[in-house]
């Protein structure tokens, strides 16, 4: 483990003495984001999106699915609002269902599977603010399958990856060679921490957020 990583840790249980066990984690960090991705997996699970897709009722994929995220802080209100514009038409609403489904139960590449999952987004009907964002991107497959996909909050990461002694290739156009590295960081913390037993990645995306949040460097 790296000098690096040694610091970051020492940070992680200096808030959590009990690591991931520990019930202020659960309380600050994993309760709210464990509840959506169950109310995920209760609504929009591959049955029953695949049946909503069948009969066409996107709108109602976009509605559950920008609902479950709602009740999350994840998400920044202008980014919110982007999401929410951009999949109030028909075709919004189908561009994104069909996209999303594509990328989480498609059997093609990861790598063109996230191409396509970009392009969807970028082709959503925008109003005000930029709806191709990283968090607007990797939020919905972050909430639907946190064994295998991770949330990006750009400058928190970078702030995370520079004290894990990481070298995170980050671009703010969001492409695959950077979330292909992101997800070599949550796979070397995953190591790095085996002890603490991190489930998946919404423990993963929370050591992150905590050793690079402003949020946490104030209540030192």
């Amino acid at each position: 483990m790296s000098a690096g990583a040694k610091r970051c840790r020492k940070l992680f249980l200096r808030f959590f003495p009990k690591g991931f066990a520990d019930e202020k984690y659960f309380d600050w960090e994993r309760g709210y984001k464990q509840a959506a991705q169950e109310q995920w997996n209760e609504t929009l699970n591959k049955n029953a999106f695949r049946s909503l897709l069948k009969n066409k009722q996107f709108s109602e994929i976009a509605a559950h699915a920008v609902r479950i995220e709602s009740r999350t802080n994840l998400l920044f209100s202008f980014e919110k609002m982007a999401l929410r514009d951009g999949v109030k038409t028909e075709e919004g609403a189908r561009t994104f269902a069909e996209g999303l489904y594509e990328f989480l139960h498609g059997a093609d590449k990861t790598e063109n599977k996230f191409e396509r999952w970009r392009e969807a987004i970028n082709a959503l009907p925008r109003k005000q603010t930029r709806v191709l964002t990283w968090t607007n991107l990797t939020v919905f497959p972050f909430l639907a399958q946190p064994e295998k996909h991770i949330f990006l909050k750009p400058n928190t990461t970078r702030n995370a990856a520079s004290e894990y002694d990481f070298e995170f290739q980050y671009k703010s156009q969001p492409s695959w060679e950077t979330y292909k590295n992101l997800l070599e960081f949550a796979e070397t913390i995953r190591l790095d921490q085996k002890d603490l037993r991190p489930k998946d990645m919404i423990d993963i995306q929370s050591f992150i957020w905590t050793i690079g949040s402003e949020e946490y460097k104030h209540l030192f």
